[in-house]
């Protein structure tokens, strides 16, 4: 379906063609037939989820695996888990091996939600990289941490993962998949595993927190608003030790609410024959929450989100191993979207410039880092979207090869396709690498006024560390963390739509079966005047919304500047960094 929050009205130049009483009489059926269908999914989605979590919260992975390593029974237990993905459909892992090929591995990312979303369906990562004759291992993880887990028992658990693949497959080093939040955990096991590793491909990673576009790029703004870690530290001490992955969807949909609110829904009530599969499957992930540790979600936070610790060169977990990028000796390969809001190119690329001072640091460090740039897809597309999987992954998986043989240095990825289809092999498309500059990123270093958030989160931290946070932790109890994970608005909005609180819904499912019954076929063909105007209403809805969402991103950063200091710009009346555009050589600029 178009982008309705785009889509443009009817031409007022042209005459109206106005329907007869009987198009208007339809429309109306056919409206209130889709409105019982929609509310009737919504009903389905609730039953979904309280299912879920009376099974567990269970991953949605449809590949089916076998558990070679659980690090719940380590001696440093963590909530994760080693598979071995063995089949999809009639693609059986064994049938399909090539002898030659190293093993793959692929973290997803563990940020509110659960694991398995880019492994629902045959064309994604994994389908892939099993069809091309991979052997493919996944991470997984459980619902809850396991008593007093720490980030650094979850690398230990991981670089043993590692190990075990790699006695597996002696002589060929793991290639490592990190999505998301799961690429600067891939970057810290590859530091961690120094020599076992082969190429590390990040897909929608953030290494650079403060990084981003003033206006666009509003989340890296959020801890200086709450005034640093010490509600992070609050939510985890309320929920007994445990921080609810609730919050961290709720502030995905914060992003961009008039998506969380009202678009996401809109397919679904132009059909609701056609998208109810499609809506209920990823709701069945994006509404299953999964915890952290207090330890783990306040270290990611103080160090990373806040501090930029990794980017900077100074992060210290405490275990003795040195967390310095310019140590890394994998090959990097790392895929952004100019499409993605949430890991922005400037959080996915600009720590290059900021690690290696130029080009030749770079090269004399002997790393290798190749970048490829989708201009639109968005953040969950990256690793996702069935079309990327099937092309741009299939064609970073091939390259790799390339990539290791290539000389030190910053390339950017190139793909020409004069098919235009996704599933054609080479030589029907080509694969290039294009030398770039480390001074050509141009992306503004971060302003002086996130360290003044460090700072500011620092003091907050002491004084809650010193006078609240015992007094919280005395009272917690896991009663009480229990009902407030119930009592979260991103539950109850979905749940009180089950029949089993609200009754009313087992009308709306019995009209619903009534209605797929006598519903006529085609009816998205039907009154098409009627179902212009409705569109145009709808994206007339979508289009207040965004405004609404960017005066509120605009009155976050006036905030943000009067608290901490303003940001840097190119140019007088400038907007700051953004790579939307790139210059004849065709490396990104900020502009």
């Amino acid at each position: 379906m178009a982008d309705l929050g785009s889509a443009t009205p009817t031409d007022p130049a042209k005459p109206a063609v106005l329907p007869d009483m009987s198009d208007a009489a339809g429309y109306m059926i056919d409206a209130w037939q889709r409105a019982i269908l929609f509310w009737d999914v919504q009903r389905e989605r609730a039953n979904d989820i309280l299912s879920q979590y009376s099974a567990g919260a269970p991953d949605i992975l449809a590949f089916r695996h076998e558990t070679l390593l659980d690090a719940r029974h380590f001696p440093r237990p963590a909530n994760y888990a080693l598979l071995r993905i063995t089949a999809y459909g009639e693609d059986e892992a064994d049938h399909c091996l090539d002898p030659a090929k190293p093993p793959l591995i692929v973290i997803d990312p563990r940020a509110g939600h659960g694991p398995g979303i880019g492994g629902t369906r045959r064309e994604s990562e994994l389908g892939i990289a099993l069809h091309e004759g991979y052997p493919v291992y996944f991470v997984t993880f459980f619902p809850a941490p396991c008593p007093g887990q720490t980030l650094i028992d979850v690398l230990h658990a991981l670089r043993r993962f590692v190990d075990a693949v790699a006695a597996r497959h002696e002589g060929r080093p793991p290639i490592l998949y990190g999505n998301c939040q799961g690429g600067w955990a891939a970057i810290l096991l590859a530091l961690h595993c120094e020599g076992l590793l082969g190429p590390v491909v990040l897909n929608g990673s953030p290494l650079s927190y403060w990084s981003g576009e003033p206006g666009v790029n509003p989340m890296r703004l959020a801890g200086g608003l709450s005034g640093g870690v010490w509600p992070i530290r609050l939510l985890a001490d309320l929920g007994d030790g445990q921080f609810d992955g609730a919050w961290l969807v709720q502030n995905f949909e914060g992003l961009k609410p008039e998506n969380a609110l009202w678009e996401k829904y809109l397919p679904l009530f132009l059909d609701p024959d056609g998208e109810r599969a499609r809506f209920l499957a990823f709701e069945r992930w994006w509404n299953t929450f999964y915890a952290l540790s207090r330890d783990e979600i306040t270290t990611i936070v103080r160090h990373l989100f806040i501090g930029n610790e990794l980017e900077r060169g100074v992060l210290d977990l405490g275990d003795g191993t040195r967390i310095d990028l310019r140590e890394l000796r994998s090959p990097l390969v790392i895929f952004a979207s100019q499409g993605d809001n949430i890991t922005p190119p400037h959080q996915a690329l600009g720590w290059i410039a900021r690690v290696y001072r130029d080009t030749d640091a770079l090269k004399q460090a002997g790393q290798r880092i190749v970048y490829l740039l989708n201009p639109k897809v968005g953040h969950l597309g990256i690793f996702v979207s069935a079309s990327v999987a099937r092309f741009e992954h299939r064609a970073i998986l091939e390259a790799l090869d390339e990539v290791s043989l290539l000389a030190p240095g910053l390339y950017e990825m190139t793909i020409d396709n004069p098919t235009g289809d996704p599933e054609c092999r080479r030589p029907q498309y080509s694969v290039g690498f294009v030398e770039r500059r480390v001074e050509d990123l141009r992306f503004e270093p971060p302003s002086a006024a996130f360290e003044r958030v460090g700072e500011v989160s620092k003091w907050n931290d002491a004084v809650y560390g010193a006078l609240v946070s015992p007094w919280i932790r005395a009272a917690a109890n896991p009663a009480a963390a229990a009902m407030a994970r119930w009592m979260h608005p991103m539950r109850v909005s979905r749940y009180l739509l089950s029949e089993r609180f609200a009754p009313w819904m087992g009308g709306v499912a019995v009209m619903a079966d009534a209605v797929r019954a006598a519903r006529a076929p085609g009816g998205n063909d039907n009154f098409p005047t009627l179902r212009l105007a409705e569109r145009d209403a709808l994206a007339a809805v979508t289009q207040a919304l965004r405004a609404t969402r960017e005066m509120r991103d605009t009155w976050h950063e006036f905030l943000f500047r009067a608290l901490y200091g303003g940001f840097q710009r190119n140019a007088p009346g400038g907007s700051g960094p953004t790579i939307r555009e790139r210059d004849a050589s065709g490396v990104p600029t900020a502009g």
